[in-house]
């Protein structure tokens, strides 16, 4: 080989390595770009997916306290009545010892 031949070849090996670098610099950012991408989408899925799982346990969370206000209000209903009944009778038996005492 000649000293042209060989300085050539030396020419050409760099342009080689540099295009090669340049390729994998390329390379290393795509890949760095779409490792970001797929951990923004990630962290997007798991944020909805929680704001879905905690909007489930509220709604569970007020069915459930909406059922216990409903039977306490049925209790208190119940014992309303029983106190009104309670009181009517009393009423009558109330009247009639007011209407005794005036008798005598």
């Amino acid at each position: 080989m000649t000293r042209e031949e060989v300085l050539r070849s030396i020419k050409d090996a760099e342009i080689a390595a540099t295009e090669t670098l340049l390729n994998a610099k390329k390379e290393a950012t795509s890949i760095i770009s779409q490792a970001r991408q797929n951990a923004s989408e990630i962290v997007t899925t798991g944020r909805t997916d929680s704001e879905s799982d905690a909007q489930g346990l509220l709604s569970e969370a007020r069915a459930s306290a909406g059922s216990e206000a409903d039977i306490v209000s049925n209790d208190g209903q119940i014992a309303q009545k029983s106190i009104h009944d309670s009181g009517k009778m009393n009423r009558v038996k109330a009247e009639k010892i007011v209407i005794d005492a005036f008798r005598n």
